[in-house]
């Protein structure tokens, strides 16, 4: 999701250190489109600023969370060559970011932090674009330099298919197996760059994060790279909807997230392009006012709230009609109580989704029930469901696989975005004992930012701390709907990304 600048940025602009030219007067070029080629070697360098250049750029909050700059950071580009959901050949840009300086840490062999950002709306996303703090991507490319770059950590972030200069006319959101390879190929593009653009050099040692869609990106990356036997030091997923198939069974029957409305749209074109039998026509899924435009819409122009207030989008995901009457009861929910103003948002006369859809996926439910809803049950997703949704979901869900790298899972439980226990805490009871899917120990760690410290060794209490000081803030600015309304996309990312920092020395200090 995408962040407030409010704690990024504390005056002006970035300035170019180099705008429109590399660096170098033999630029090589690989045009081929091949997985994992860089199209411009060296990239384009967006930015260069020393240590005390970007430290003045930091507002005081996120100086005081992400530490004092060790390093100067090298901002570049990157496009390269990977694949859309279908397996079709296709661009992507992203980018890459290099520590320099000359204080300890900031040359030589550095570990590389794969990072995948958050669901956006906007197609003009560029996580590289650090340089103007209105365009979408620049406060979390100023997050990611602060928080790892500026600390000796090379930084890999991709934008993702269907993004910036993407030729993909679609994103293929939540798709495991196209965001895997995607990363897979940025990572390889940027392997290319990094001996052309100065003295710091990739260690070998490499870390996979992300945020929200992000989170679920690098779970499935991690995955990925485990079953091909290739390396990854640790990872650290955040609030990623990992269990799709369950959050996906809990929002049709009543417990629809915030912003439902942009995501699944986007997960519906997504798995449509990429499996092709969802719908026949937009119009048997999506109501009329909206279903002409829905798969050209997004990624798009405006963001969510634009969308909402021009009538693009409705805010509802749901008809406030049961299509059935044995669903009246869910449709909207009334428990639990303190939750039932969140779901009411998903209702209405005016909504994205028509009741024939919601029925059909209603039915399958009941019928090939996910594994997770049920006490007793096997916490595994449907063994058949027979809707193709459902099964698109199971097909993306990330349970069913057992992670061998030390793994920390960071979230927040009063998340309405994306919710905690069917995704971070189903995961922690799938890879726990008394699971048949248990983890080694030390492989797993699980924090909720949200949550109190457990003593005076936590190793996260200042997570907790903070992430409590920017809730109590929030709530007395605006109340308990201001707080629903920062929580997934302002208060959590940056306390979880100063966790995913703070275990990923940890893990590097023991030996990696």
């Amino acid at each position: 999701m995408k962040q407030s600048t409010a704690w990024v940025l504390g005056g002006t602009a970035l300035l170019l250190a180099a705008c429109g030219g590399s660096d170098s007067s033999d630029t090589q070029y690989d045009n081929s489109g091949a997985r994992g080629s860089l199209v411009m070697n060296p990239p384009l360098q967006v930015a260069a600023l020393d240590a005390a250049q970007f430290q003045a750029r930091l507002s005081p909050s996120l100086l005081q969370l992400a530490g004092t700059p060790q390093c100067g950071v090298d901002f570049r580009t990157i496009e390269y060559g990977t694949v859309g959901g279908a397996g079709e050949q296709t661009n992507a840009t992203g980018a890459l970011m290099v520590p320099t300086g000359s204080a300890p840490g900031c040359s030589g062999p550095r570990p590389v932090v794969l990072y995948a950002h958050g669901t956006s709306e906007e197609k003009t996303y560029n996580i590289a674009n650090i340089t103007d703090p209105s365009r979408p991507g620049a406060t979390e490319g100023l997050l990611l330099g602060a928080m790892y770059a500026a600390q000796g950590f090379i930084v890999v972030a991709p934008n993702y298919a269907g993004y910036d200069a993407s030729r993909l006319g679609y994103h293929p959101y939540l798709n495991a197996d196209q965001s895997a390879k995607e990363m897979v190929d940025a990572l390889s593009a940027a392997r290319k760059a990094l001996p052309r653009i100065g003295a710091s050099q990739d260690s070998g040692q490499l870390l996979l994060t992300g945020y929200s869609q992000g989170g679920h990106v690098t779970m499935a990356t991690q995955r990925a790279l485990q079953a091909a036997g290739q390396k990854v030091t640790a990872a650290a997923p955040m609030s990623g909807p990992y269990a799709l198939s369950s959050m996906g069974d809990q929002m049709f029957f009543g417990n629809v997230s915030l912003a439902a409305t942009l995501f699944v749209p986007m997960l519906m074109t997504s798995y449509q392009k990429a499996y092709g039998n969802l719908y026949r026509q937009p119009s048997e899924v999506y109501t009329a006012p909206y279903a002409a435009k829905m798969e050209s819409l997004l990624p798009g122009t405006g963001s969510l709230e634009t969308l909402i207030a021009q009538g693009t989008l409705p805010q509802a995901l749901f008809s406030s009609t049961a299509p059935a009457p044995e669903f009246a009861a869910i449709t909207p929910p009334t428990e639990p109580a303190d939750m039932a103003p969140l779901f009411a948002l998903g209702f209405g006369s005016n909504h994205l989704l028509n009741n024939t859809t919601r029925l059909a996926y209603l039915q399958d439910a009941l019928a090939h029930p996910d594994g997770a809803h049920y006490t007793g049950g096997n916490v595994m997703p449907p063994a058949n469901p027979q809707n193709p949704l459902r099964q698109a979901l199971k097909r993306n869900d990330l349970r069913g696989w057992q992670p061998q790298r030390p793994t920390l899972l960071c979230a927040g439980s009063g998340d309405p975005t994306v919710p905690y226990r069917p995704n971070t805490r189903l995961m922690e009871q799938l890879w726990s004992i008394p699971s048949p899917h248990a983890l080694p120990p030390g492989v797993l760690t699980v924090l909720d930012v949200d949550s109190a410290p457990s003593g005076p060794n936590d190793p996260f209490a200042a997570a907790k701390a903070g992430f409590a000081q920017a809730k109590a803030q929030a709530a007395q600015a605006g109340g308990a709907s201001a707080v629903l309304r920062v929580y997934h996309r302002e208060l959590v990312p940056p306390f979880c990304n100063a966790a995913a920092r703070g275990f990923f020395r940890q893990v590097l200090a023991s030996g990696g």
